[in-house]
Formats: structure tokens, C-alpha cells, sequence
């Protein structure tokens, strides 16, 4: 009986010594087909771009002849995309790029299928702050016009942003709260749109982020661009006082990371994490993001984490002080 019992031992030791040679290989020959990586947003916008550039530096550092491919799944403010990225086999077939406040806002507003822990996070790339835009020909100069307009006249200021609980609705809601003013909130189906209604002043005030207001500007766009919501100056808008400069304590933004469907092998994750954490640091990867007014703002899976819990907490918050959701 001892002789059977040692040897069904020895058989059980190379069968688990097997599996771990097996699994060792599979994990280190990862990838061995095209990932797709999945943008929330339509194609074009400024998530998109920053995306593809992040898919095409990611290629160079997982490996020669891998394919990184970006799918949009665009739709109800991100939560499609969203969704489709936390119900994917968790694998390291597909990736995404998430997008705050959006995945914050919309679990509190809704019932969706997903919330930021149903991933794995792979790394933040992007931070882009908040900013008010007016048409260039506008009277409004610093922050302090628009209030005192704002206060004589309510709800005769007009201001865009992308959409009922979109970053830059939230900055409007706070802004409001913190300035004592009353707006005419007016969402569109994205900044683009809100550029649009500016520069043809169909509006007064666009709530656009800085990146993409300076994208625009540089591109020929007439808006002026009155404050970024950020702690310290962008680097993308050095010129721009922020809201806190001018009186206004408010710091909004957009963060925008990479993330994978909860539950990654270990070794897949950390070679994607340290995949992105290369381009981040990638000296052309962040020129290329500089030279299209993408403020980097690179924070690893653990501070992404913690920064994502905290944007939560202060969301929660405005939700039950002001919540966001319009009829």
C-alpha cells in the first residue's frame, strides 16, 4: 500500500510540474494574436486619437508583429464600451481605454453592468482639465466677467457641454454652485459640437477641456479659452490661468487610462502594465501626445486606482447636493 501511495504521489507531483512548465510558456509567448483595444467614444474625438496613438506604441513594446487593433463602441456616454470591455474574456485578447468621470458618474446615475472595479487597470495616460471657452470676439475676459454678467442676468448665460453628466456638466454644476450664479445648460453629442455652437456663437460658453480647446484653437477655431480646472498651469496651455488663479477652487478633469476585463493571468497583466508604463515614458509618445494638446498625466494601476476611488467619493457627493441627471 505504501509503494501505491508513494507512487500516486510521484504521479500527482508530474502532473502539477507539467501544468506549471505549460503555463509558463503560454504566458511568455503572449501575444499570439491581435488584441483589440476598445474606445467607449466615437472615432476622431480626442479619446480616440489618444488611443490610437497609444495602440501603435503598445505594438512596438509587446512585441514584433503584434497587432493592436482599436474597436469604438461608442453609445450612451461610454456605458456600451464600457460594458463590452468588463464582460470580455479576461485574457489579454482585449484591452480598452476608460474615461473618467464617465465611468464614475454613470453607475450613480444608473443600473449598468459594470463599475471601474470590474477591471483590471493597466495604467492612467491622459489627465485633461476642464476649461469655459467663449468665442474670441466675446466681452467676457477673465472668469470674474462672466460671473458678474452671469449674476445680473440669470440663466441668460448659454453654456455647451458634451452632454447631461459629462465632465464638464459636472464643472458646470459646480461651478454654478461656487460662483452663485445661475446657467442654461445646453448638451450636445460631444465637444466637437460644443466647438461648433461657439464659433458660430450660438451659445456663450463652451465647457471644453483644455486639450481639446487648444486643439481646436490651434486648428483655426475663433475661441478664447478663459480657465483650465487644473491645480498648476498645463503644459499643453501654459498661457491659461486656472480657475483657482482667478478665485474659482475648482479642479476638474478627464482621466483617461488603459484597463482589461477583471481577472487577468498575473504574468499577462504585468506585461501589459509595464507595456504601458514604457510608452508613457516613451519620449516620441509624449511629444506626439504634446503636439496634439493631450495633457499626459501618467499614474499606475495602484494610483489609478486610488485616484479613481477618490473621484468617486467627491461625485457621490455632487450627486446627492445636485443631482445631474435632466428631463
Amino acid at each position: 500500500m505504501k509503494g501505491i501511495s508513494r507512487g500516486l504521489k510521484a504521479i500527482g507531483m508530474l502532473a502539477a510540474a507539467t501544468v506549471l512548465c505549460l503555463a509558463h510558456p503560454a504566458a511568455a509567448e503572449y501575444p499570439e494574436r491581435p488584441i483589440r483595444l476598445i474606445v467607449a467614444f466615437p472615432p476622431g474625438g480626442s479619446t480616440d486619437l489618444s488611443a490610437r496613438s497609444l495602440a501603435s506604441f503598445l505594438q512596438k513594446e509587446l512585441g514584433e508583429g503584434v497587432n493592436v487593433m482599436v474597436e469604438n463602441r461608442p453609445g450612451a456616454s461610454g456605458e456600451i464600451g464600457f460594458t463590452a470591455l468588463a464582460e470580455a474574456k479576461p485574457d489579454g485578447y482585449t484591452i480598452g481605454f476608460i474615461n473618467s468621470p464617465n465611468v464614475l458618474t454613470i453607475p450613480i446615475e444608473r443600473k449598468p453592468r459594470f463599475d471601474w472595479r470590474a477591471y483590471d487597470l493597466l495604467g492612467n495616460v491622459i489627465d485633461d482639465p476642464g476649461n469655459f471657452s467663449v468665442h474670441k470676439d466675446s466681452e467676457i475676459q477673465p472668469l470674474a466677467d462672466l460671473v458678474a454678467y452671469a449674476k445680473a442676468n440669470p440663466f441668460k448665460v448659454t453654456i455647451g457641454t458634451s452632454g447631461v453628466g459629462s465632465d464638464d456638466h459636472l464643472a458646470v454644476l459646480a461651478f454654478q454652485r461656487i460662483a452663485g450664479v445661475k446657467l442654461t445648460h445646453i448638451p450636445f453629442k460631444g465637444s466637437a459640437d460644443v466647438q461648433n455652437a461657439v464659433a458660430g456663437r450660438h451659445i456663450m460658453v463652451g465647457a471644453i477641456n483644455i486639450g481639446e480647446a487648444m486643439a481646436a484653437q490651434a486648428g483655426g477655431a475663433p475661441v478664447r479659452n478663459l480657465g483650465q480646472m487644473s491645480v498648476q498651469r498645463s503644459d499643453v496651455a501654459p498661457d491659461v490661468p486656472t480657475f483657482k488663479e482667478q478665485g474659482f477652487d475648482i479642479v476638474f478633469n478627464s482621466l483617461r487610462g488603459a484597463a482589461a476585463p477583471k481577472g487577468l493571468p498575473e504574468p499577462i497583466r504585468e506585461r501589459l502594465a509595464a507595456a504601458v508604463a514604457k510608452v508613457a515614458a516613451n519620449p516620441e509618445f509624449r511629444a506626439k501626445m504634446k503636439a496634439s494638446y493631450a495633457p499626459m498625466s501618467f499614474l499606475s494601476p495602484d494610483a489609478f486606482a486610488a485616484a479613481l476611488s477618490t473621484g468617486e467619493d467627491g461625485i457621490r457627493t455632487l450627486w446627492k447636493e445636485t443631482p445631474w441627471v435632466e428631463k
